[in-house]
């Protein structure tokens, strides 16, 4: 059976176990019952534990014989886990919106180094109770026995998880331009338990940029490329921006690059012209939420000048609930923003559950 074939058996066969009570079915050794529920409790920060939990069980299952603590072709009679991962493990998990990495769970420090995965193993995982879970459970794994009642428990409880995170979001209609700035400020700036909220800023600049590449000329016959994961490096996506617009040869024809909490300054700029230099982009925007460093103001303008005779690129560095307000004009309808807005929250992998409620609850005090 091919791996995705095999995973997706597994999962169906847990969908059609996991009942209205959202309680896991199961008659596994409970030893190890109890490290899973240790593991699953910490789903969103151990993403990656989970990751070579599956790849391991799934790759066993598959292949008998091989020591699934030996997890790179590096270690003697090892397999390159990170490889399976990548081609079915992590595809398979964002593909039924399950906690999973950018690329592979063997891209995490504690999870990589280059020994066996046994009592003796050196990564760092943290804390100890979740290190412990996680070794006992590749030793079970390593054993062969019951990997299918392994991997229906965790399944059912990454399928209860799932569920009880999904909530529908508000949108709310032909709310004034003022509210709906004031609205995205507190959705922004909320103090969240949980990593990711630098991302709100950036899905509302794109929510933006969904309505004006429709609607204005200057950008007629221009393209707004999708998102690019949270975690892919510019660098090696080949990308200027946060947000990037080509035209129709599809040369860079302008981009955004979004700070959250971080002023701007004259050193910013000149970081940002080092993604840009090689390309012929029009127009750079550099938005902050924490808006311009107005000590810096002279030294930020002196550079944006260099830049423009230099490459002739018009960069534009400003607070970034001036620019959406600006947008916000532009648009001829403002719940097409907030529809756009909504929908990147709901489908964005970089946010949580948090995140999501917490505009729940801005809506309702509004």
């Amino acid at each position: 059976m091919e791996p995705t074939e095999f995973l997706e058996k597994i999962y169906n066969e847990s969908m059609a176990v996991v009942g209205s009570d959202n309680e896991i079915k199961s008659d596994l050794d409970s030893t190890i019952a109890n490290h899973l529920l240790e593991i699953l409790g910490r789903s969103e920060s151990a993403k990656a534990v989970i990751t070579v939990i599956l790849t391991s069980s799934v790759y066993k299952k598959l292949n008998p014989d091989q020591d699934i603590r030996n997890h790179q072709t590096s270690i003697p009679n090892g397999y390159s886990g990170r490889t399976f991962d990548s081609k079915f493990i992590t595809p398979f998990l964002k593909s039924v919106k399950f906690p999973a990495m950018a690329e592979s769970g063997w891209l995490t420090r504690s999870l990589e180094q280059k020994v066996p995965y046994d009592s003796n193993y050196s990564g760092a995982i943290r804390p100890d109770s979740l290190k412990t879970a996680f070794l006992q459970t590749i030793d079970f794994i390593q054993k062969g026995k019951d990997i299918d009642k392994l991997l229906s428990f965790l399944f059912q409880g990454l399928i209860i998880q799932r569920n009880a995170q999904h909530i529908d979001l508000a949108k709310p209609l032909n709310l004034p331009i003022a509210t709906i700035i004031d609205l995205l400020s507190k959705h922004f700036d909320t103090k969240y338990s949980a990593e990711g909220a630098s991302r709100l800023p950036v899905l509302a600049l794109y929510a933006a940029y969904q309505c004006l590449i429709n609607e204005t000329k200057r950008f007629e016959g221009k393209v707004l490329l999708p998102m690019e994961s949270h975690t892919s490096a510019d660098s090696r996506s080949g990308r200027i921006g946060d947000i990037d617009i080509v035209d129709e040869k599809e040369r860079a024809f302008e981009a955004v690059e979004v700070k959250h909490g971080i002023p701007i300054t004259a050193q910013l700029v000149k970081d940002a012209f080092e993604k840009f230099k090689t390309t012929q982009v029009n127009r750079y925007y550099l938005l902050s939420t924490a808006n311009i460093d107005t000590s810096q103001a002279d030294e930020i303008n002196k550079e944006i000048e260099r830049i423009k005779n230099i490459h002739g690129c018009h960069v534009i560095a400003n607070g970034l609930t001036n620019s959406l307000k600006y947008y916000l004009r532009l648009l001829s309808d403002t719940s097409e923003f907030i529809e756009n807005y909504v929908n990147l929250i709901e489908i964005d992998t970089a946010l949580k559950f948090e995140h999501k409620k917490e505009w729940n609850n801005i809506i309702s005090q509004m």
